[in-house]
């Protein structure tokens, strides 16, 4: 009995799966005054139990006058005073900070101003161009966006390799360009996601002048190529 090829499988439709994270959701506003913060989580927490200030005066040893002035963001309290609190509240300290608003960083380049350097492995003609650099300390990440040119003179370079991801978008020309034992034509709209620890790099230049974006994230212990 012979058996039927399979039919061609056809390209799935539908909607695309639904992102980890909506970033149009709005969040809780934060504290930028940190006595606030701890003050607004202090009265929120002892609200929760059900309990006065005095109750909550009466559980720490600390007067009702303190803990009135510490809940209105009146006080700089220490940290004994935060941790009898925290204990009477039943949360973990760091619940207390929760509410303040830690600065964010943001970094400006005009165009033609990114920082032109080498990395190390870099082969002759490759272009470099830094756009921005921020540690993010709170998630351990650490992200470098690069204006990647080369020219007729750049030398094709497919193996460099590193700790954690990267993604290209195309601007300008066409590459071939390896990850692994595979090979991906790119040429402008094009990209490419992968990880970094794989043997990577342009294999053939195509079309001049090339250029495109290469935005790297690696965990801050790494050591960067």
């Amino acid at each position: 009995m012979t058996r039927k090829p399979s039919p061609p499988s056809q390209p799935q439709t539908g909607t695309a799966p639904p992102l980890a994270q909506d970033p149009h959701a709005l969040r809780e506003p934060k504290e930028k005054n940190l006595e606030a913060a701890i003050g607004h989580e202090v009265r929120a927490f002892r609200k929760k139990l059900g309990i006065t200030v005095a109750d909550l005066a009466s559980a720490t040893g600390i007067s009702v006058g303190m803990l009135s002035k510490l809940e209105n963001g009146m006080t700089s309290p220490s940290l004994t005073t935060l941790q009898a609190v925290a204990r009477a509240l039943g949360v973990p300290l760091t619940d207390l900070f929760r509410r303040y608003e830690e600065p964010r960083n943001a970094v400006f380049v005009k165009a033609g101003e990114g920082v032109e350097l080498e990395r190390r492995g870099t082969r002759a003609g490759h272009q470099y161009n830094l756009l921005g650099h921020l540690d993010n300390t709170s998630s351990g990440v650490i992200v470098e966006p690069y204006l990647i040119t080369l020219t007729a003179e750049s030398d094709v370079f497919p193996t460099f390799q590193h700790d954690g991801t990267e993604f290209l978008y195309m601007l300008e020309g066409e590459v071939v360009y390896r990850h692994g034992d595979q090979q991906f034509t790119m040429g402008p709209g094009d990209s490419l996601f992968f990880d970094a620890d794989a043997p990577h790099g342009p294999e053939k230049l195509m079309a001049f002048p090339i250029r495109y974006l290469s935005i790297i994230c690696y965990p801050q212990r790494a050591v960067r190529d």
